[in-house]
């Protein structure tokens, strides 16, 4: 199967197989030899593998919208390891579309070394800052949590426009997608 076929939002892992450093930095070589916009690379990494800070991150973070009644995985569910890009002020004011791209590519390297990730941009970006004792030039913009998914993610057709993800009893997750049929315009 291709890497962006299994490339899906996990957000259960098994916690206890760890992610080398070695493995964090190919990922993010991965996103470092993407497209840049006007080839700025205003973006730079902080990585993590160490269970403190691991446990230190975990908490600022939002995981799923559309699941009400669920905070996170749990003990042992975890994510190994984290990456989270910061935008560098002083390269440029903005950084465009290359947190997504970057994101994207770190994503498909984890999932061609049998890791799975997923990007979250809700999170508490002062205490993320405090936490990694950030200066003023670098802003959290997303965090990438990454381990070895331990959930089975169903793609499925939208049905009656729902676009909303959901779990089963036995914990499946599900994600609606549009069909191709929807996505791809047609002059008439």
């Amino acid at each position: 199967m291709i890497p962006f076929a299994k490339n899906r939002s996990y957000r259960r892992f098994y916690q206890e197989v760890e992610i080398s450093e070695a493995e964090l930095i190919k990922m993010v070589d991965a996103a470092r030899l993407s497209p840049s916009s006007r080839n700025a690379q205003p973006i730079k990494f902080f990585i993590s593998n160490d269970r403190n800070m691991n446990g230190s991150i975990f908490p600022n973070l939002a995981w799923a919208g559309y699941l009400k009644d669920w905070n996170g995985p749990e003990e042992g569910e975890r994510p190994s390891a984290y990456i989270i890009l910061l935008h560098d002020k002083n390269i440029s004011s903005t950084y465009s579309c290359d947190n997504g791209i970057f994101a994207q590519s770190i994503l498909l390297q984890a999932v061609d070394m049998g890791f799975g990730g997923c990007m979250i941009a809700s999170f508490k970006k002062e205490a993320i800052t405090e936490l990694l004792k950030l200066p003023e030039n670098l802003e959290p913009i997303m965090v990438i949590a990454l381990g070895k998914p331990k959930e089975i993610v169903i793609v499925d057709d939208i049905k009656d426009g729902d676009i909303k993800y959901w779990r089963e009893e036995n914990r499946n997750h599900h994600v609606p997608k549009r069909t191709l049929d929807e996505l791809i315009y047609k002059i008439k």
